[in-house]
């Protein structure tokens, strides 16, 4: 049959037969597709999972920025439960700052720090490897939260001077309040954290003063940190005569003079701060 004959009959039962020259010789294994493409269909998903997991490294900064903005929001929720959304933003921005302070420091000894992770009911937190090379550094990140929170505090009370409202008034309470519990004197608390430049002893003043407070003003928050800063301060106590300790805590006799005075200046600052912001309410 001609060629041009062949292309002109329909394609059905009545087609015309194709000749041997239209199939291509038979191989054994014909049907399945060559080992090539049958390992590339293997590796596809392997090499985009990795392209996936590539990006999630490179995004792993923007990952802990989320956490920590998450746990914010989640706070902020909380905390509006029982003060309002207003002021619920505003202390957990307060919060914030404090936190902030505390990186900074531990940025400025060289040591990287996680951003604030919020708990709420329980403030923030923030992870390191260490505190700094000796008892000077531990104190002034120590110091640095407070002082950060305390110039925070310093915004809604200029705003309730300015403006004569209760709103701001009751937001710088709660931030001179929130740092001067922090300068207790007591590991793991700020104030802990800066007497570690003075004397170990000091923590045991500490904790009377709170078991005193937690007697007279039951609450989780101060049993809580009753019972880790009991555990710290007895290892330390404890281990306040080796070497490592001892040349940890051996800091110029100026060094903890100036942790002193800031120490001392900045609680009494806070305690005037709370007693000139405090509402006194009646039943």
């Amino acid at each position: 049959m001609s060629e041009s004959l062949r292309e002109r009959a329909p394609i059905g039962l009545g087609a015309p037969p194709e000749t041997a020259e239209d199939y291509g010789p038979i191989h054994p294994g014909s049907g399945r597709p060559p080992w090539r493409k049958r390992f590339g269909r293997v590796l596809a998903p392997l090499a985009l999972l990795a392209v996936k997991a590539k990006s999630l490294l490179i995004l792993l900064p923007n990952l802990k920025l989320l956490a920590t903005f998450g746990t914010m929001a989640v706070s902020i929720a909380a905390y509006s439960l029982l003060f309002g959304l207003p002021f619920a933003v505003g202390f957990v921005g307060l919060l914030l700052l404090h936190e902030l302070g505390h990186v900074i420091a531990l940025r400025r000894e060289g040591i990287k720090a996680s951003a604030p992770i919020f708990i709420p009911f329980l403030g923030a937190v923030i992870a390191a490897k260490s505190l700094g090379k000796d008892a000077a550094a531990e104190a002034r990140v120590g110091l640095a939260g407070p002082i950060v929170g305390t110039l925070a505090a310093l915004v809604p009370l200029a705003l309730w001077l300015a403006t004569g409202a209760e709103f701001w008034r009751a937001l710088a309470y709660l931030g001179f309040l929130l740092n001067l519990f922090n300068l207790l004197p007591v590991v793991p608390l700020d104030g802990g954290r800066a007497m570690a430049a003075l004397s170990p002893a000091v923590w045991i003043a500490g904790l009377a003063g709170l078991v005193a407070l937690a007697f007279l003003y039951p609450s989780p928050i101060l049993i809580l940190v009753l019972v880790f800063g009991a555990i710290e301060s007895w290892r330390r106590w404890k281990g306040r005569k080796t070497p490592a300790s001892q040349a940890y805590y051996a800091i110029a006799g100026r060094t903890r003079a100036l942790v002193a005075v800031v120490y001392l200046g900045l609680a009494a600052a806070l305690a005037v701060g709370v007693a000139e912001t405090f509402i006194s309410r009646s039943l």
